[in-house]
């Protein structure tokens, strides 16, 4: 099997993301592609509908019982359901499930933000089986907590936590925002994992950036696999992440030179 592709995607509606899914599509005929999608603003929509107010620590969703329910309505009924049919029409044999399917994801609770887990390990034996059938696996993130019960995962999490249990080398983060900004406002192309711990801590990277970075940072499991951050808006978004060094940020264990000089 071919190294396989992981991609991170929002969760916004199919008619905004056409454009990506083609893509999708496309590189899915030429290599194994894992699709994992978020689903946050669509919550907060549903949320505000209903009349619920939607709350944040750490640029991560608190989510009370009630909150979970819509959560799991929206990613795992909604949002999944339209992309795995967004992809099946474009001819791409694509399968809809959730880390709690089959057990797929290994996660532990975070207490302080309620019925949120993070992942902690991957039955890898799931993916696969459906990655050498030539299928397209689309997970939405939910999973069981160790005392099994069902909980929300930042959906960057969930992209992290897979790259890693599969060793895929390159994990696509796509999102609305360009790259990880500097102290000076400046996209920043590249970024080792301790340049980028080092924003965080000094506070220039926060917000709703920080799991996503931090996710970046736990797929990198061995030297040459990168992370990257890049707009969804933009043109051939997909393979200018994969290809092109100045598109988006570029989050590797380190810097291109000192990777080549190993």
């Amino acid at each position: 099997m071919s190294e396989v592709l992981v991609i991170k995607l929002g969760g916004t509606t199919i008619a905004e993301q056409r454009h990506v899914l083609d893509e999708i599509a496309a590189i899915a005929r030429r290599r194994p592609t894992v699709l994992v999608h978020g689903g946050g603003r669509r919550m907060t929509e549903w949320m505000d509908r209903l009349g619920m107010t939607a709350t944040f620590q750490g640029g991560l969703r608190i989510t009370d019982a009630a909150a979970l329910e819509v959560a799991a309505a929206v990613l795992r009924g909604v949002i999944n359901s339209e992309l795995v049919a967004g992809l099946r029409g474009l001819g791409v044999d694509a399968v809809g499930l959730s880390g709690v399917d089959g057990g797929l994801l290994i996660a532990e609770r975070i207490p302080e933000l309620g019925l949120v887990a993070h992942v902690v390990g991957l039955r890898r034996d799931l993916l696969d089986s459906i990655l050498v059938g030539n299928q397209v696996p689309v997970v939405a993130p939910l999973a069981r907590d160790e005392t099994g019960t069902v909980c929300n995962v930042n959906a960057d999490d969930v992209a992290a936590g897979i790259a890693a249990g599969l060793g895929a080398r390159q994990l696509v983060l796509l999102t609305d925002v360009d790259g990880v900004r500097g102290a000076d406002g400046e996209r920043i192309n590249h970024l080792s994992a301790g340049e980028a711990e080092a924003l965080i801590a000094s506070g220039v990277i926060a917000g709703g950036m920080v799991p996503k970075v931090r996710a970046a940072l736990a797929a990198l499991t061995w030297e040459g696999t990168e992370a990257i951050i890049a707009d969804a808006g933009v043109p051939g978004a997909l393979d200018r992440a994969m290809s092109d060094p100045t598109f988006g940020t570029r989050i590797a264990s380190a810097r291109p030179a000192e990777i080549g000089s190993r």
